[in-house]
């Protein structure tokens, strides 16, 4: 038991040392540590004697987090980067809030798409089967046209045309953990890299950013409908958001993030503010 404790205590340490080189400030600068090289251990010196000694060493073994563990976890931050104080609430921006767009059924195929043309496949860009915790691609119970926003009227406007479709309905099981899809990006360090920030929450969606800009401007972003959003989360992002989105909620890849509500949970992927085909599978579902 005593060997135990210390191995608990090693690893105790050993994350402490991770966190403290995370976020050093609230701007994202980070600062490295440097760490001194350490030898391997001489091996044991083998003596004539008439009592023999035996030296074991016992490697330290660490067990990663579960993928996407039921959700009420922990939850952490990060600095927006670079930080500007927001115009209008996040609430109220139709860019964030997909509830504001709203969609709308089309008819299009339910499944897969082998894409010609349309955005270059990316191989860091984040697989949408990620989202599963048995990372599977889902039966479609739905396809969708998000709708435009009219700038000039504050107003929405008609369906967006550019893709036949622009947000897929997935089957679930109520109650199925809905997980933080991640990519092949990492946007700070705490102290493995954070995967992504929550642009916006509320008990029924949220919307993940890939960069830690507070917009869709550049980068990748996702909008999840149809989810029970983690209550630890939920208070922790309205908390930032209240005290003016200085950080923002981050997640690391394949942390939970709520549970799906009902049978489907629809989800619109955008780059560079532009809402995407979900379907094709050379850009979010590669190797399926």
């Amino acid at each position: 038991m005593r060997l135990l404790g210390l191995l608990g205590a090693g690893s105790a340490l050993l994350f402490a040392l991770g966190a403290a080189l995370a976020d050093a400030d609230s701007m994202g600068q980070v600062e490295h540590a440097s760490l001194p090289n350490r030898r391997a251990p001489a091996a044991p010196q083998v003596q004539s004697s008439g009592v023999v000694t035996h030296a074991v060493y016992f490697p330290f073994v660490g067990k990663a987090p579960p993928a996407c563990p039921a959700p009420g976890g922990s939850y952490g931050t990060v600095a927006v980067i670079p930080y500007t104080p927001r115009m209008t609430p996040a609430a109220d921006d139709p860019d964030i809030n997909l509830a504001l767009r709203g969609y709308t059924p089309t008819v299009a195929y339910p499944g897969l798409i082998d894409s010609s043309g349309g955005p270059p496949s990316d191989p860091s860009a984040p697989p949408l089967y990620n989202l599963f915790t048995d990372q599977r691609v889902p039966a479609f119970s739905g396809v969708y046209q998000v709708y435009n926003w009219d700038w000039s009227c504050n107003c929405r406007g008609a369906p967006i045309t550019d893709y036949p479709v622009t947000l897929a309905g997935f089957g679930v099981a109520p109650g199925e953990p809905v997980c933080a899809p991640g990519s092949g990006y990492d946007i700070g360090w705490a102290p493995a890299g954070y995967a992504m920030m929550v642009l916006y929450a509320d008990a029924a969606r949220v919307t993940l950013k890939y960069t830690r800009e507070d917009n869709v401007v550049n980068g990748y972003t996702i909008h999840i409908e149809h989810i029970s959003v983690d209550p630890n989360l939920l208070a922790l992002y309205q908390s930032m958001d209240r005290a003016g989105r200085v950080r923002l909620p981050a997640l690391f890849a394949g942390q939970a993030i709520g549970s799906a509500i009902t049978t489907e949970v629809g989800v619109a992927i955008r780059d560079t503010g532009t809402f995407l085909d979900p379907r094709s599978r050379q850009d979010w579902w590669q190797g399926k």
